[in-house]
């Protein structure tokens, strides 16, 4: 598994910063992983906008949103139908927001592939558009086609959850092949913003042979934090709202605000 060098983390430009969540597997976390880490970032008062790239839409649902508040979303704002502005929606948490996603976006990656610059798309969405804003999470849907490449492309960084399971570094070399090839071609400063470590489970041991693998080939990238499988975390979506609200002082919650830390501190409070 390998990749051309990291872009120098001194070469960064202040301001908002763009941090895609992915993994084109299913099920790592992705979701659970944006909206409860927007929830820690805004609860240290940092101004944060999830764009729900994902045509499940679960950080939609996740955040509280019905299907009518859907349809001005992400499919419009990909489009060139709707601006930013008139794509974002309030989550009725402080200094959180997000663009979210309707089942029209199912449609998007068809509809891209004849268009000029579809690569593009949500880059020159946000361009000059993110004005207060100092964290912006694309939650990317379980594959890498085109807009998981439209966040890729659009992003500073990707974050990348990792269930911590037996063909863990399998599947993430793919993306990091990926990752690659997108700043070779398309985005020369993405980089890898760091690795978490999700489901972890203290009773098992194949979650601490994993996450050892994991620390051993990825070294600091993979951050101290891990997520704990937490009954909790599963059942906040049903409620409409991120663990840290539905039960504040569950591990999940500490988790994720542990990992909020680590993002502040990692980014060297270079978000605006």
């Amino acid at each position: 598994m390998t990749s051309s060098p990291e872009p120098d983390k001194k070469a960064r430009t202040k301001g908002p910063r763009v941090i895609a969540i992915a993994n084109q597997k299913g099920g790592v976390g992705k979701t659970t992983t944006a909206i409860n880490l927007a929830t820690a970032l805004a609860a240290t008062k940092q101004n944060v906008l999830i764009i729900d790239l994902d045509p499940q839409g679960n950080a939609s649902t996740g955040l509280g949103l019905d299907a009518p508040a859907r349809k001005m979303g992400s499919y419009k704002l990909l489009m060139g139908d709707d601006p930013l502005a008139a794509s974002v929606h309030e989550t009725g948490i402080s200094g959180l927001r997000i663009v979210p996603a309707g089942v029209d976006l199912a449609g998007a990656e068809v509809e891209l592939v004849a268009e000029m610059g579809r690569e593009f798309r949500l880059r020159m969405a946000l361009e000059n558009q993110l004005e207060g804003i100092d964290y912006v999470l694309i939650d990317c849907p379980p594959a890498l086609g085109l807009l998981t490449l439209n966040a890729l492309v659009a992003a500073h960084a990707v974050m990348v959850p990792l269930q911590c399971e037996f063909f863990a570094l399998e599947g993430i070399s793919h993306l990091v092949k990926t990752i690659d090839r997108v700043r070779r071609v398309f985005n020369p400063t993405l980089e890898i913003q760091g690795i978490v470590l999700t489901m972890f489970d203290r009773r098992n041991n194949l979650s601490d042979m994993v996450a050892a693998d994991v620390r051993g080939f990825f070294g600091e990238k993979v951050y101290k934090t891990v997520i704990p499988r937490n009954v909790r975390i599963s059942e906040a979506p049903s409620y409409g709202k991120p663990v840290l609200l539905y039960d504040l002082k569950c591990a999940g919650s500490q988790a994720y605000l542990h990992l909020a830390g680590e993002v502040i501190k990692r980014e060297g409070g270079l978000a605006a």
